[in-house]
């Protein structure tokens, strides 16, 4: 799995992403590149002011852009957007480039870890549990369909999914 040279995060908002990526980067000496980081430090804005003036069309055109770019890069480790699976081209060039991993997790986790924030546009003005429902019924399949391997992050600490990736990209890998 790892002979692509590249691991791909890819699960719902909340799932830790971002956290988990940082800490992989760290094991598998990588760097890490997150593509919204990636989208707001190209146009200056946050992803919250995209979704504003451009709407959702806007933004999945500036992540699909950032994914294809970033996914070109070797040794990275790269947490995606919750949404970014949506793209047929985004899943084939994951897919194709990297190991890629599936965090798992509940709409109870992901509510209790996005309650708080303000940069998650889709929540925003809506129920976030019925929103997080109707996006895990349309995602989920997208998510399974282009992982190598899917772990829960369900309760877990960040430390502990991460070195449970390492262990199994590296058994994967083999001797």
């Amino acid at each position: 799995m790892l002979s692509k040279r590249n691991i791909f995060l890819i699960g719902p908002m909340g799932s830790g992403k971002t956290a988990v990526g940082r800490h992989l980067a760290r094991l598998f000496r990588f760097t890490f590149h997150d593509s919204d980081a990636d989208i707001e430090s190209k146009t200056g804005v946050d992803i919250q002011f995209i979704f504003e003036k451009e709407g959702e069309t806007g933004f999945r055109l500036r992540e699909k852009e950032s994914i294809e770019r970033l996914t070109r890069l070797e040794s990275i480790v790269l947490a995606t957007g919750g949404g970014a699976v949506i793209d047929a081209d985004n899943r084939r060039v994951l897919g194709e480039r990297g190991a890629v991993i599936y965090l798992k997790t509940s709409i109870d986790q992901q509510l209790e870890r996005t309650r708080h924030a303000r940069h998650r546009p889709l929540l925003n003005h809506t129920d976030p549990e019925q929103k997080l429902n109707e996006l895990m019924l349309w995602r989920a399949a997208l998510y399974a369909e282009i992982a190598d391997y899917t772990v829960s992050t369900d309760g877990r600490r960040v430390q502990l999914v991460a070195e449970e990736i390492y262990r199994e990209l590296r058994r994967a890998q083999g001797p």
